[in-house]
């Protein structure tokens, strides 16, 4: 297949093999100009497999920037993919993050920053859990990292990295997060770039493998293990460029930064967008995302003065708005608008289906489900939208005077849109788990039949509200799947008396800045045209089913028992042939399930198949794995297991089962 490209720089790419400090040796991909000038380098670190995992991503940016003047690095933590060594222990989003990632980055860049096709200068950038050790390896401040791109990144692993929502679990974002882990780092290096000695160094690393979510339950409460990997923003010497999406449970971290970092070396973006590159999620908003970031590294690793810094410190665009910037976080502009809650006190016992129509906690789709349903399972307090729109930008809050006549408990609350026509849309939620009103750091638990006011704070959002539209607060004592259901199912009493809605409102909506489009699909660059000939593409065919194609998203409801199972596809089912002749064979499921009334039936199963075939080498490779999460009344249950056969050969089969206690009921 050929296709027509138009890069400044003619390219070249090569498979490198980076040594780090205890002798581990890591395998890397360099794509670059092919003269003889120096050029900086800009590092993507991930887990995430670069010869088949992320190859059509991989093949979007790294020729594109090689094309632009840099050598664009993607690098296999160590234990992963085709880098020697085993896998570092879990973190908060998974590896890589945990001992000893951290110095193998800086590492990357100290080797990189020394080779003579490379000025010293390097940008780091990543997406998630990639994006996320960007930031704590800027906070070692390495001196060759000059730059860093971080998109949906966690700059708070407790709250925000999907392993807890205001101190409540996250039974989604955890066990999905978790089983997907599990299911790529039992996967084998490949033997065309590992060599003879890949079965040997598979069965060596899988000895080494523990399912993350085992870690990440036995600290339920914020200690040392997350501090440890909470970047220390004030170590930061680097320039951040911090992305995320609206549609994204992370995009606080954007506000955070641009407001804890100097803004001499921050920028913010925050787009129309769910999780993922810009230029790649499928409610595409952000097609020229790669130029965006092209001024940046020319910027702050050229030298070159293309006013990137001129930017106000936040850009931001809700769905359907313009874009429109911020000089300053939080805008002198924005202020409190205060909505007292009125009427009788109600009582708040939520079904534990609540949540259903809440869509996944990492989604890459925006929200678009109708809340009607979760709502009337909530106690809903309404405001209306009279003469002038209600524009509102940043964190709401939220005071609400409760009573428990438990020990634990959980309030969900959800800040909508409910349209003349009665549609309620989604605009933001936040989460308390009632044992951390008073901290995460240790068990607060209810004195029962007592009375208390609590407050949480509810995701950014920039969001208008209509005039002849109502704002609704919906509250709820259940969410799931986003949140696990706590021990006893008796909610609580909430008294409207002295409970509050705090929105930060921008005053002058009408004259906030509106800016140019910055992810605008530009025209072709100069140069030359050429064609060049290479496996760009991934082809993906479907996999036959005897029962045709299953829904991405798939509800089911037993009338009778009461029952509710969520059915969702965690990846696109089918067989994608990569360049060089892989053929990889996915197919996964993830089952949610939970009985109305009994919050000890909630329970998270997650399977994941994944073939790997090299026809012309006779290389046939199977790895299956099986996740579970339930619950009792006094522990959670965890179960995994992954059988991996080479050929029709067993080579490896174990299974983990643990009972870790309920610290928060």
């Amino acid at each position: 297949m050929r296709h027509r490209l138009r890069f400044p720089h003619d390219i070249g790419q090569e498979d490198l093999r980076i040594p780090v400090r205890d002798g581990t040796v890591l395998y890397a991909r360099v794509w670059r100009p092919t003269g003889e000038e120096p050029v900086p380098a800009l590092l993507e670190y991930s887990p995430e497999r670069l010869t088949d995992a992320t190859v059509p991503r991989d093949l979007r940016r790294h020729p594109w920037y090689a094309g632009h003047g840099y050598a664009s690095v993607r690098v296999d933590a160590r234990g992963h993919g085709n880098s020697g060594g085993v896998p570092a222990g879990p973190a908060a989003e998974g590896a890589p993050g945990g001992p000893p990632d951290l110095p193998d980055a800086v590492d990357v860049i100290e080797w990189l920053a020394a080779r003579p096709w490379c000025t010293g200068r390097v940008g780091m950038f990543g997406l998630g859990a990639g994006g996320t050790l960007a930031l704590r390896v800027a906070a070692l401040a390495p001196e060759p990292l000059r730059a860093v791109v971080t998109v949906c990144s966690s700059d708070d692993p407790y709250d925000n990295g999907g392993c807890a929502l205001g101190g409540a679990l996250p039974a989604g974002g955890l066990h999905s997060r978790s089983a997907a882990l599990l299911s790529s780092v039992c996967r084998p290096p490949d033997p065309v770039f590992a060599g003879p000695s890949w079965r040997e160094r598979w069965l060596t690393r899988l000895e080494a493998v523990e399912p993350a979510a085992h870690t990440w339950l036995a600290h339920q409460l914020r200690d040392d293990f997350w501090e440890r990997q909470t970047p220390a923003a004030g170590a930061v010497r680097a320039a951040v460029l911090a992305v995320g999406g609206w549609g994204d449970p992370r995009r606080d971290t954007v506000l955070r930064l641009v407001s804890g970092l100097p803004p001499d070396r921050v920028r913010g973006v925050l787009g129309p967008w769910p999780h993922g590159y810009p230029d790649q999620v499928r409610q595409g908003a952000g097609a020229g995302f790669l130029h965006e970031t092209l001024r940046w590294w020319d910027h702050h690793l050229r030298g070159i003065g293309n006013e990137v810094m001129a930017e106000p410190l936040l850009r931001t665009r809700a769905p359907g708005g313009p874009w429109t910037g911020e000089a300053h976080w939080p805008p002198p502009d924005v202020t409190p608008l205060v909505y007292e809650l009125r009427g009788a006190p109600r009582t708040v016992d939520s079904p534990h289906s609540t949540g259903a129509d809440a869509g996944p906690f990492l989604p890459d789709l925006l929200p678009a489900a109708d809340q009607r349903a979760d709502d009337a399972h909530s106690a809903c307090f309404e405001f209306p939208v009279a003469d002038e729109p209600v524009t509102v930008l940043g964190r709401p809050r939220l005071a609400l005077r409760l009573r428990l006549d438990v020990p634990h408990g959980q309030v969900i609350a959800r800040l909508c849109d409910v349209a003349p026509d009665g549609s309620s849309a989604p605009v933001t939620l936040g989460a308390l788990g009632l044992s951390a009103r008073h901290g995460p750091e240790r068990v607060h638990a209810w004195p029962p039949g007592t009375t208390e006011e609590v407050s949480l704070e509810l995701l950014a959002a920039d969001h208008t509200f209509r005039p002849g539209h109502r704002i609704r607060l919906a509250v709820s004592s259940a969410y799931w799947p986003w949140i696990w259901p706590q021990t006893g199912s008796a909610g609580f009493v909430l008294d409207p008396e002295g409970s509050r809605l705090e929105l930060p409102v921008h005053e002058h909506p009408a004259g906030r800045r509106t800016l140019p489009d910055p992810f605008r699909v530009v025209g072709q660059d100069p140069g030359a045209a050429r064609e060049q000939e290479g496996p760009w593409p991934v082809g993906v065919s479907s996999a036959p089913r005897l029962d045709g194609e299953r829904p991405e998203r798939l509800l089911i409801r037993d009338l009778t028992a009461g029952t509710w199972r969520l059915e969702t596809l965690p990846c696109p089912a089918g067989t994608r042939t990569h360049p060089g002749g892989l053929e990889i064979t996915e197919d996964a499921l993830e089952v949610r399930t939970v009985q109305e009334r009994d919050p000890h039936s909630a329970r998270a199963l997650t399977t994941w198949s994944t073939r790997l075939h090299r026809p012309e080498l006779s290389w046939d490779i199977t790895v299956e794995t099986r996740s579970e999460l339930s619950c009792d009344a006094s522990d959670f249950l965890l179960r995994d297991e992954a059988v991996c056969r080479d050929g029709r050969e067993t080579v490896f089969h174990r299974t983990w089962e643990r009972r870790i206690p309920r610290l928060a009921g």
